[in-house]
């Protein structure tokens, strides 16, 4: 029993093969699992991620408050921190602006009125009372983007002393798309103004109101003239924008295109209608002196020549000025239609202008002022020739009137 023991136990124990082979699956079952590596890129980025604190997200966008001011005009409410108005403001104020995105900015109730009877689109208003709305064209409103903000906001960014609480941007008018209104219509007249180099915001609003007043049939604006949209020439404008065509940024090439036939061109000038007229010559360098509105310096008061003569002086190009019989502005120098050119304070009439002018046989026109006196600005002078050109117009009107109800029997 004891040798059948002993077999059996030298039965059972592994021998040499059986022990190294369940070494081997010991040692598989302690190995650890390979570790699969990302690429370099995406180490690189986790590294950072590590060593860099996270950015909390960004807060969710607040919810838009709206509210109805009426049947079917419904309004969003800015909440606190909004700066849409004070973005859109600084941006519309620029010129760049507004030629690239096509975008003008419109204060105040007559002006936005004004603009919105005329068929200028309204993108967004930005408004401080809900009564505001009810004083324009519902029809218009409703298409556009109505903000209420506080009051104190339109103050903070308001060009004007005491504002409405009404700021709107519109898409820049074009005037060939636009509405006058009739009674502007009904009064207009075969007068024209062109702009010659008028710089200064003020004096543009003024003219355009003074051309809108007198029933001038349209303005032409030359290169060089401040831009119309600028918010201190609509300002001053009231509203003058949105009464008679003003076409911008002509070229003198193309000034003509935009006359109607037959026009004669007259210009503003104060050169003593009782000295002898000649012919100029006037280098370009010199072209942009200082002189009075609708001036030309220097004038030389020689005998006129035989022919006009143009020579360089120190190899600067000259430019022949063309000789213009002057006389008063309330004389006779009206026909149908007529076209009146005012120069700017800074640089006065250009060589353009006056070439211009003698080419359809128009005039100088002089507003006489005491000896000594500054001359008028470019605003007053062009509200004293046209609505002198207004009345002598009506009265021509009026004569070819009475010649046609009381024929002259010969």
């Amino acid at each position: 029993m004891a040798a059948l023991r002993r077999l059996g136990r030298s039965l059972l124990r592994p021998g040499p093969v059986a022990a190294e082979v369940g070494r081997r699956g010991v040692r598989a079952l302690r190995r650890s699992p390979v570790r699969v590596l990302p690429p370099q890129k995406e180490r690189k980025a986790a590294a950072q991620e590590r060593q860099s604190p996270q950015e909390p997200p960004p807060p969710p966008p607040p919810a838009v408050e709206r509210s109805s001011a009426g049947a079917g005009l419904w309004y969003e409410k800015a909440g606190p921190g909004d700066r849409r108005l004070g973005k859109v403001v600084t941006i519309a104020k620029s010129k760049k602006f507004r030629d690239h995105h096509g975008k003008v900015l419109l204060e105040g109730h007559r002006l936005i009125k004004d603009a919105l009877e005329a068929g200028a689109v309204l993108q967004t208003l930005f408004f401080s009372m809900v009564g505001h709305l009810k004083e324009l064209p519902e029809a218009e409103l409703k298409r556009a983007n109505l903000v209420k903000v506080k009051f104190e906001d339109i103050k903070s960014w308001s060009d004007l002393v005491t504002p409405q609480g009404l700021i709107g941007i519109f898409s820049k008018p074009n005037h060939a798309k636009l509405s006058y209104p009739a009674a502007q219509l009904a009064g207009s007249l075969p007068l024209l103004l062109i702009c010659d180099n008028i710089r200064d915001p003020g004096n543009l609003g003024t003219i355009l109101r003074s051309a809108a007043g007198a029933g001038c049939e349209k303005v032409l604006l030359t290169k060089g003239c401040v831009d119309p949209w600028e918010p201190k020439v609509l300002r001053a404008g009231m509203g003058a924008h949105f009464r008679l065509p003003i076409i911008t940024n002509l070229d003198w090439e193309s000034v003509p295109n935009n006359l109607p036939a037959g026009v004669r061109v007259c210009v503003a000038d104060n050169k003593d209608p009782g000295a002898q007229a000649e012919t100029v010559s006037l280098p370009r360098a010199a072209s942009g002196a200082r002189s009075a509105p609708g001036n030309l310096k220097p004038h030389l008061k020689s005998k006129p020549k035989a022919a006009p003569e143009c020579e360089d002086e120190e190899g600067a190009e000259n430019v022949c000025i063309p000789e213009l019989a002057a006389q008063y502005y309330y004389e006779n120098w009206t026909q149908t239609p007529v076209a009146v050119v005012i120069g700017g304070e800074t640089h006065g009439l250009s060589p353009d202008a006056l070439h211009l002018a003698a080419s359809t046989g128009g005039k100088r026109l002089v507003i006489p002022v005491v000896p000594g006196v500054e001359s008028l600005n470019s605003a007053i002078a062009a509200g004293i020739v046209l609505f002198e050109g207004k009345r002598q117009l009506l009265c021509r009107h009026k004569q070819e009137e009475r010649r046609q109800k009381f024929p002259v029997v010969g």
